[in-house]
């Protein structure tokens, strides 16, 4: 098979949706997911509904993929949830919510997609931080923390994959308008914004930029790098 193999995570809406839409036009063979069905329509798109941390769910997904099309060339682990809230009002039910999907969800997916690519000696894997973790946001301690996880399960990653011909790389938007941000104050956001070396929202097409750099082959010696947008520090 010529054309190029992307598994990508949370591709319903929003950043994971535009990165669809984005390779399809690129003529990749995308294969997305999220908990519910997609309309995203294309004939080299296939979507599977599951939780990303249900490893059963994502092992049948992955073992479908391999035997189907007989490689992975990329994994976008975009799918992801936030918890915005003052650490004295956040439940541990919502603690265990955020680290299941961004956490447990990113791993599974790294561990068996890995697994596919290491066959074919190449692969590259880019996963989704936060500008929440070097800022250090008050009201996102839950979900600064579980993305401080996913920074160093890619750098640790990086190392144990990198004989494989596997790089792993992460990268953390600055606040772009998506669901993800919809509950958040105006004032809070602007706040946020001038901290940035780049006082702006982030836009879909700079996540784009960020990770057409990681997929070139290039970029092979690019691996266990963390990338913020918006000159962030």
């Amino acid at each position: 098979m010529n054309k190029k193999v992307m598994v990508i995570t949370g591709t319903r809406k929003g950043i994971g949706r535009y990165l669809s839409e984005y390779y399809l036009a690129k003529d990749f063979i995308v294969i997305g997911c999220s908990r519910s069905e997609s309309d995203l329509k294309h004939e080299n798109y296939e979507h599977f509904c599951l939780d990303v941390a249900d490893e059963k769910a994502v092992k049948k997904m992955i073992s479908a993929i391999s035997k189907k099309y007989g490689k992975i060339d990329y994994l976008i682990n975009n799918a992801g949830i936030a918890s915005m809230n003052h650490s004295l009002l956040t439940p541990l039910s919502v603690v265990e919510k955020v680290f299941k999907t961004n956490v447990f969800g990113t791993f599974v997916f790294c561990r068996e997609v890995a697994k596919v690519m290491s066959r074919k000696k190449f692969g590259r894997i880019v996963n989704f931080t936060t500008v929440a973790v070097p800022l250090n946001l008050d009201g996102e301690a839950i979900y600064a923390a579980s993305k401080s996880a996913v920074e160093k399960l890619t750098m640790i990653l990086a190392k144990e994959f990198g004989n494989y011909g596997i790089t792993v790389n992460a990268l953390g938007p600055s606040p772009i308008k998506t669901d993800l941000i919809k509950n958040v104050g105006e004032e809070k956001l602007n706040k946020l914004l001038s901290r940035q070396a780049i006082a702006k929202f982030g836009t879909f097409k700079d996540v784009s930029n960020i990770i057409d750099f990681y997929l070139s082959d290039n970029s092979k010696m690019i691996s266990g790098q963390i990338l913020y947008i918006g000159g962030v520090f």
